[in-house]
């Protein structure tokens, strides 16, 4: 039998992983929408994500946060970034004493710049903070749940605990390698957002292979720089969490980023966009958490920085992509 898990967050993500748990033991799925939990319990079904997948009958689902975080060994968070801090403060009273938690949410706070991982380290206990890790790669959840072969990194500065996530998510068709550079996990997962908009942007406007390619390119250049004076290892943006997540979030139809991009580069209106959307596009208010983050560090992105004026209002696509190619010009690796 396996051990007591809690995940929190019913979206596409949160019921994935809620699947992957099931099947070495018990799941409490902890949501905010009581349909979810009636439809959960009668159906086996999520009514607002993922509806083709069936949920085993172990998966119980609740709106009481208490009861999904009590006594748990893992607790994973899969709630949007925004939501992180307000959920996991409120989780705390009942947290295990020697629980994981594992991170899925990819985003930086708008407001901190702080990545996920050092957000649960200011609001959990100093004794939980050997026991935060993450996991990003990637990973389509409706992909998960069909059972198509997917491989991740779960990220933790100690190494054991990383090792038990992997233990307790890994099966036939979900394979997770371990990592000790958790914020060049998070920093890949979080920042690719922002390139797939970039993407989406030029594909919208039907700017060609060439022009998809070196913006891949050169948004890996700019993630790694930022990376590498937050502390990260470089190496890690070459893995799964950083160039295999970049990849399919630049180039996936299932790439809620990508869309957003996609539908800007057609001239359509951020607002309206969004409204559309039944899930959140993290690259959105990412994009934004970078800019500032980039300024404090005296980092040059300027990828990232054309997204968020196209977000803003300050450029049109077409704008953004033209002052990019007017750049003063300069070699591909400076040291």
């Amino acid at each position: 039998m396996g051990i007591p898990v809690g995940v929190l967050g019913g979206g596409s993500f949160g019921t994935c992983l809620a699947l992957l748990c099931a099947q070495h033991g018990d799941v409490t799925l902890w949501t905010r929408h009581e349909d979810v939990v009636e439809s959960i319990h009668t159906h086996h079904r999520n009514p607002r994500h993922l509806r083709e997948a069936e949920i085993p009958e172990n998966v119980r689902a609740t709106t009481d946060l208490a009861a999904a975080v009590k006594d748990k060994e893992l607790l994973v968070c899969a709630v949007p970034s925004h939501a992180l801090r307000d959920v996991m403060a409120r989780a705390v009273p009942h947290l295990a004493e020697g629980a994981i938690v594992l991170s899925a949410v990819k985003g930086i706070e708008c407001e901190t710049g702080m990545t996920m991982h050092q957000v649960l380290e200011d609001v959990l206990p100093r004794t939980h903070h050997a026991r935060i890790a993450v996991l990003s790669g990637p990973s389509f959840a409706s992909e998960i749940a069909q059972r198509k072969p997917t491989v991740v990194t779960i990220a933790c500065e100690e190494e054991t605990y990383a090792i038990s996530v992997q233990a307790t998510l890994s099966c036939p068709w979900f394979r997770c390698y371990t990592s000790t550079d958790v914020m060049g996990v998070e920093l890949g997962g979080a920042l690719k957002n922002v390139i797939a908009i970039a993407v989406g942007m030029c594909d919208g406007q039907e700017a060609g292979h060439n022009t998809r390619a070196a913006i891949m390119t050169r948004g890996l250049t700019e993630i790694t720089r930022l990376g590498i004076r937050m502390g990260a290892d470089p190496t890690t943006f070459l893995g799964l969490s950083g160039m295999g997540d970049l990849i399919l979030t630049c180039t996936g139809d299932l790439s809620r980023n990508r869309h957003v991009g996609f539908e800007l580069g057609r001239g359509r209106s951020l607002d309206e966009i969004l409204g559309e959307m039944d899930e959140v596009a993290e690259g959105v208010r990412t994009t934004r958490a970078a800019c500032r983050l980039a300024d404090r560090l005296n980092i040059d992105m300027p990828i990232a920085r054309g997204v968020a004026e196209v977000l803003d209002g300050v450029r049109t696509p077409a704008e953004a992509g033209a002052l990019l190619m007017s750049r003063q010009l300069k070699a591909e690796f400076t040291r």
